[in-house]
């Protein structure tokens, strides 16, 4: 980073399946209509942050299966996961830490295999209630 380079927004990935699957409200029905009204909710988050991350953060939701195809918007990215969303959530995580190994990096999740993960990798973790309305 540049002297004059500000530095990076912390990384909020969020887990689009697990989140969107944590409330019983027939997102089932409709994954990918699912997938956006929970892309809409975390423009706010984008905006105020999370418990003990407060904002602004870059945002990177992550669909996978029948939620892909769902566009991004201002202050959330949308990424497809073209095979396993946990797969993409990583290599997402990767990324950005080997860019910039001192920018935060927080997932939301409530999947333990993942959680280990990322965490194996130096990413913080929090559960789907930190981004819910």
């Amino acid at each position: 980073m540049e002297q004059n380079e500000a530095p990076p927004l912390p990384l909020l990935v969020v887990d689009g399946a697990n989140v969107v699957g944590s409330v019983p409200d027939g997102w089932w029905r409709d994954r990918r209509g699912a997938a956006e009204r929970l892309r809409d909710a975390l423009v706010a988050v984008a905006e105020r942050g999370v418990p003990g991350r407060p904002g602004p953060l870059e945002v990177a939701l992550v669909v996978e299966g029948a939620a892909r195809g769902a566009a991004g918007v201002p202050g959330v990215r949308v990424v497809e996961a073209t095979g396993s969303g946990d797969d993409r959530i990583v290599d997402l995580v990767r990324t950005a830490l080997a860019e910039a190994p001192e920018r935060p990096c927080l997932v939301v999740t409530a999947d333990r295999e993942l959680r280990s993960r990322v965490g194996a990798l130096g990413a913080e973790v929090t559960g789907p209630r930190s981004v819910r309305p």
